[in-house]
């Protein structure tokens, strides 16, 4: 129960982010949704009886998924990557609103 409601929660903040008007907090947003789906695809491959994969005390079919795990470790990986290639885009272009065309100078207003 803890779980899902904690992907609850950074499944609503993501999406509110999402939906601001600025870059970082979209950013942010994207984020968060990424952490939310890390932990459902966790929790698809961990079961609470899992028991350790490297004593020879339990049988196979009682240990932990590796692949989830596998795919969680990816996925924090491209994250990363993507978290730190949009916030550079984000820092580059502070002012693409066009309150004024870049060619002629003139404001959006007039």
């Amino acid at each position: 129960m803890i779980l899902s409601l904690t992907v609850a929660v950074l499944v609503t903040g993501g999406v509110y982010l999402l939906l601001q008007r600025s870059m970082v907090r979209a950013v942010f947003g994207m984020t968060l949704l990424s952490h939310a789906a890390n932990f459902v695809l966790l929790a698809s491959g961990v079961p609470g009886w899992r028991a350790e994969p490297l004593t020879d005390l339990s049988a196979r079919a009682d240990m932990a998924d590796p692949l989830p795990q596998a795919f969680v470790l990816t996925a924090i990986v491209i994250t990363m990557a993507v978290t730190i290639f949009m916030l550079t885009l984000a820092v580059i272009g502070r002012d693409d609103d066009m309150s004024r065309h870049p060619a002629t100078g003139e404001s959006r207003d007039s």
